[in-house]
């Protein structure tokens, strides 16, 4: 199939960037992002984006009125789409079987229904998973295509095409990916749906690097990557806690890990633990897959590295309430970075949560200060349920607000305080 027309479902942390580049690097194809958010699209055709990525303005101005556009018309532009993809959030179940492992497949299956119901009676159609989702989970979207159309039925080929961005780095990660990952059935169809995107990719990206492969193999390895990055995170955060107890200096150790070639330097920074929208909802997934397939080792092997990240977050503010006399009432506390990590506005499970709610529990007044998170945003997640078509709805223990104050700066936040907790790390910090 030659692809002329691009349709994408979500314009969050994935669809957007991701679809900006595709725009970007493929001026002749037709690229469209499709929310639910008037808001949200608003904003993306504005020069005020929804969210922080270094580049991504400047690839946004460069394609946007030209071959990209973000639209809440999804009839109209899954109808004309050659390809169609799907980048909505699968969120933790909170109630249930496998509740806080599991993942829930409400907004998926909305998209497939909503994909099915807009295309009835159109030419072939390939449906790419874009948003990181559990395995075979393309096996549960082809049933619900296919199932929900009546009279002349709309062929679809689902395939797996798993984004690898980071927060902070997103567009480099699509400009100049280390791999593309394409999963398919071993079908023709399958493989010739495969092989169409391999075509897209390959106008920027060298063909070594486009790796087509089974599509549970593709689905799977999304969730094993994350799994052994976050594993990596755990493992020197372990480390850095007895090199304080025995007086070596962990980015001494972390250099002399990282400089082995088997090893690497990347993701050897000790800090307060890991966070962000995709770690530990994909270790947990991971877990879950293993216990249900009897896999009990297995599974207990990997919740041991969200176990170690609950325990390192617990450690940070033991530590500071033990430096502080072991009381911390009344004090004032800055808390510098609030992101889940630098160049980025995600604060989803962000460590800082757990870290200022740690604080607070113990008496503690908080000044935080974030460059680029909105003060409402911190105020939200300190205090209020959250829930979106971004992150699922989860409940925190009611705190006070006149406790929690956001700075304007990083002077600010420290001015009178008694103590100093450095969360995110932002250049500016340093």
């Amino acid at each position: 199939m030659d692809i002329r027309k691009v349709a994408c479902i979500g314009a969050g942390y994935v669809g957007g960037p991701s679809m900006s580049c595709l725009a970007y690097k493929c001026p002749d194809v037709t690229v469209t992002v499709i929310d639910i958010s008037p808001e949200r699209v608003a904003a993306w055709n504005s020069d005020d984006l929804p969210l922080y990525e270094p580049g991504l303005l400047e690839v946004v101005k460069a394609a946007r009125g030209r071959n990209l556009f973000f639209s809440t018309d999804a009839q109209k532009h899954l109808a004309e789409a050659d390809l169609i993809f799907v980048c909505v959030n699968t969120p933790t179940k909170l109630t249930g079987v496998g509740a806080g492992k599991a993942a829930t497949f409400g907004f998926w299956e909305a998209a497939a229904r909503l994909i099915a119901a807009s295309c009835q009676g159109c030419g072939p159609k390939i449906v790419a998973e874009k948003s990181p989702v559990p395995v075979k989970t393309a096996q549960a979207m082809s049933r619900v295509l296919s199932g929900c159309q009546d009279g002349v039925k709309t062929r679809f080929e689902v395939i797996s095409n798993p984004e690898f961005m980071s927060a902070g780095t997103a567009i480099q990660d699509c400009l100049n990916p280390d791999r593309v990952l394409i999963g398919g059935r071993e079908t023709p169809e399958g493989q010739a749906a495969v092989e169409s995107l391999a075509r897209l990719y390959r106008r920027w990206v060298p063909s070594e690097r486009v790796l087509g492969m089974g599509l549970w193999s593709s689905e799977l390895a999304k969730l094993a990557a994350n799994a052994f990055l976050a594993q990596r995170v755990s493992s020197i955060n372990a480390i850095s806690a007895l090199c304080e107890e025995t007086g070596a200096d962990v980015q001494q150790v972390s250099h002399a890990i990282g400089t082995d070639s088997r090893i690497s330097p990347r993701f050897l920074a000790a800090g307060c633990g890991f966070g962000g929208p995709a770690l530990q909802k994909h270790v947990l997934n991971l877990v879950y897959i293993c216990e249900s397939l009897g896999l009990t080792q297995v599974a207990e092997y990997w919740q041991q590295v969200v176990d170690m990240n609950d325990w390192i977050k617990s450690r940070f503010v033991r530590r500071v309430i033990n430096s502080m006399f072991n009381t911390i009432r009344g004090k004032r506390i800055a808390v510098l970075g609030f992101a889940y990590k630098a160049n980025t506005t995600d604060t989803r499970d962000t460590a800082a949560i757990d870290v200022c709610r740690g604080l607070l529990l113990d008496g503690a007044a908080l000044s935080v200060y974030d460059p680029k998170v909105d003060p409402e945003q911190i105020h939200l997640d300190m205090c209020l349920p959250r829930g979106s078509l971004e992150q699922p709805r989860r409940q925190h223990t009611t705190v006070s607000l006149a406790t929690v104050d956001v700075a304007r700066s990083a002077y600010d936040a420290c001015r009178g305080a008694h103590g100093l907790c450095l969360v995110t790390d932002w250049p500016e910090f340093r």
